[in-house]
């Protein structure tokens, strides 16, 4: 990635009071869902931490947390293989769990993390993605709280990258490399 402004653009897709106010939304919905549950919120890194923190803040219900991260990406290319480089700390036997990602593409990756977290015995697996990304899907995949759907485009901004980049955007925006 050239870090010369000249060689890429950004185009806005969601701002971030946007974004902020359809984070509370989902919220709220999961908040009515798991107020009375015993429940293990698993964040996917990288791509979905600043998401997931904004997203935690506003639940209003006690619960466990847990980082997974898993890799299939390599540059914008999304991949078949997904390997898990940091596995989970807390045990979801038992437990409501909802899976935190940043965006839905292909499907790969969450059909690896359901498989992943479902051969541990949780009580029930929601996921919640912040993008979704329907035209890309490969694999059947549920989710249960989307916070927008988007067309086929490479998006970065409010932790989602390219190669490491643009994570800190307060806004989500469509990259176009030159």
């Amino acid at each position: 990635m050239a870090k010369n402004k000249e060689n890429y653009s950004i185009e806005a897709l969601f701002s971030q009071d946007l974004i902020r106010q359809r984070v509370r939304e989902i919220a709220l919905q999961i908040t009515k869902d798991y107020e009375d549950k015993n429940t293990l919120v698993i964040a996917v890194l990288k791509g979905s931490f600043v998401f997931c923190a904004d997203l935690i803040r506003d639940l209003n219900f006690i619960f466990a947390f847990d980082f997974i991260s898993l890799s299939s990406y390599s540059g914008a290319a999304a991949g078949e293989k997904v390997k898990v480089i940091s596995n989970l700390k807390e045990n979801p036997e038992g437990r409501d769990v909802i899976i935190i990602e940043d965006i839905a593409d292909t499907g790969h990756t969450l059909e690896f993390l359901h498989k992943e977290i479902a051969a541990k015995n949780p009580k029930s697996i929601r996921t919640c993605v912040l993008l979704d990304k329907k035209c890309a899907r490969v694999k059947n995949v549920p989710i249960d709280y989307i916070g927008f759907e988007i067309g086929n485009y490479f998006v970065i901004g409010y932790g989602l990258d390219y190669n490491g980049f643009f994570r800190g955007l307060p806004y989500i925006g469509i990259l176009q490399i030159k």
